[in-house]
């Protein structure tokens, strides 16, 4: 066995180990009442494993069907974060008088929190997908553009001083030395939203929806079916994973130099 591939078992092994090793511990933890009796709680607040792993078959289809909806507005929002933060991070970077300006604002932006400005949003656009994708654009807009625009400004002085000499043009030195520079940073910075993407989707549900996890999850609350509510909140995280590891598959197919 060759030892890239025996690191690359290891890596996944590892994690496996510790993800099977807590899931048993937690499903023990719950069939004792453990976990109820040290929260003070009812045990059925507290379902096991098994009981999440049911609720996921059970509930397949309307899980399968909110996931769906959920699904549609963190890429949408996530696409939306994507564009205004690279174009955004462009502008910045291009003029440093919108540097000095903006940027304080854009870190500023992030002290309000989200969950306030939703139902603001909710009421000036009602109940439609816009202020869901605006909700998730919101919390994924911030770390795409900070870490492209440190990704812009990390270039070598001395490559673009080559490029300057060699007669380059402001666009042809953005195309060839800031951009491909700032692409690892930018991909940094993608990983993190998406990763929090779903937090928002759920956010801007809870705010107001028809359909969708976040729906499932809250009424699953309230009707004291608290497995499905855990199951809601599995698709949830595993969606989040998988978004997160398609764009890791995708960084490592086009930052090849990395």
């Amino acid at each position: 066995m060759g030892v890239e591939r025996r690191d690359a078992i290891l890596r996944w092994l590892l994690p496996t180990l510790i993800v099977c090793a807590l899931l048993g511990l937690w499903q023990l933890a719950a069939e004792w009442h453990v976990l109820a009796d040290a929260f003070g709680i009812e045990p059925f607040l507290i379902p096991s494993p098994s009981e999440i792993a049911q609720a996921l078959w059970e509930d397949r289809a309307l899980l399968a069907d909110n996931a769906w909806v959920t699904l549609q507005e963190i890429v949408l929002g996530f696409a939306c974060a994507l564009a205004a933060g690279l174009g955004f991070a462009l502008l910045l970077h291009l003029s440093e008088t919108l540097r000095r300006a903006f940027y304080p604002l854009l870190v500023a932006s992030q002290t309000v929190p989200v969950i306030v400005v939703a139902p603001i949003l909710v009421v000036w656009f009602g109940f439609g997908i816009g202020p869901k994708l605006a909700i998730i654009a919101l919390i994924c807009f911030f770390p795409i553009a900070v870490n492209t625009l440190d990704g812009l400004r990390s270039v070598d002085p001395d490559a673009v001083k080559m490029m300057r000499t060699l007669d380059a043009s402001r666009w042809g030195v953005l195309r060839r030395v800031e951009a491909p520079t700032a692409l690892p940073y930018t991909f940094s910075g993608a990983k993190v939203a998406v990763a929090v993407a779903p937090i928002g989707a759920f956010i801007a549900e809870l705010s107001g929806a028809t359909k969708g996890l976040g729906v499932v999850i809250n009424s699953a609350g309230a009707q004291v079916l608290i497995p499905r509510q855990f199951a809601a909140v599995v698709v949830l995280s595993v969606m989040a994973i998988a978004l997160f590891a398609l764009l890791a598959l995708l960084e490592k197919r086009v930052v090849r130099w990395r």
